[in-house]
């Protein structure tokens, strides 16, 4: 199925650690909220909504504070569909195996969609450059994203929380390398030639 595809099998502890945040009400940010994301392949900016999908993007601000992402691989492309990034596993080259089933939140747990059909994100839906979460079902967002390589016309089961607004042709190049295949076809698996994520700022 289309949507499977962006489903990780991710296994948390049952408790989380105690040095994490307590989940609560979203923080307020204030300005806009524009990732970089430096990439082997180079560079692009995302505009995060933190309007539509306050939760989500205070979840992915605080993990870029801590470096969460420097490192990561791109584990995932699916020719004419996404690039996929977040997972922690995909730091180790050992453990290739279960890169797409690993992730975090802030608070070292599963935290709820965002989903409010009567924001522009929702109603404009999963067009080329949209950012969304990851899931394996209804309320398992953590770490892992995807981009939209294309107007798509998935569900609406992904909090969607940004767009690219700048290198979308970096990300064009990543979804257009070759490929190891995996479960889901010829067409989906993770890079032959490893694409890593070096790291994710907040522009100042």
């Amino acid at each position: 199925m289309l949507t499977s595809g962006l489903s990780a099998q991710v296994k948390y502890p049952s408790k989380p650690p105690e040095d994490k945040p307590k989940e609560g009400k979203p923080k307020m940010l204030s300005g806009k909220e524009i990732a970089i994301v430096e990439t082997s392949m180079g560079t692009f900016e995302m505009e995060l909504f933190k309007t539509d999908a306050p939760k989500t993007v205070e979840n992915f601000v605080e993990l870029t504070k801590k470096k969460y992402f420097d490192g990561m691989r791109v584990h995932r492309v699916a020719k004419g569909f996404v690039v996929q990034t977040g997972d922690d596993k995909s730091k180790d080259p050992a453990l290739v195996a279960q890169w797409g089933t690993g992730g975090s939140s802030m608070w070292g747990k599963d935290f709820e969609d965002e989903l409010d059909s009567s924001t522009s994100s929702y109603k404009k839906g999963y067009k080329k450059g949209v950012v969304a979460m990851a899931n394996r079902g209804p309320n398992t967002n953590s770490s892992q994203f995807f981009i939209c390589l294309k107007d798509v016309g998935l569900p609406h089961s992904y909090t969607i929380f940004g767009k690219v607004i700048k290198g979308m042709d970096v990300v064009e190049k990543i979804g257009q390398v070759e490929i190891v295949a995996g479960r889901m076809g010829s067409s989906d698996g993770r890079p032959k030639q490893d694409v890593l994520v070096a790291k994710i700022h907040m522009k100042k």
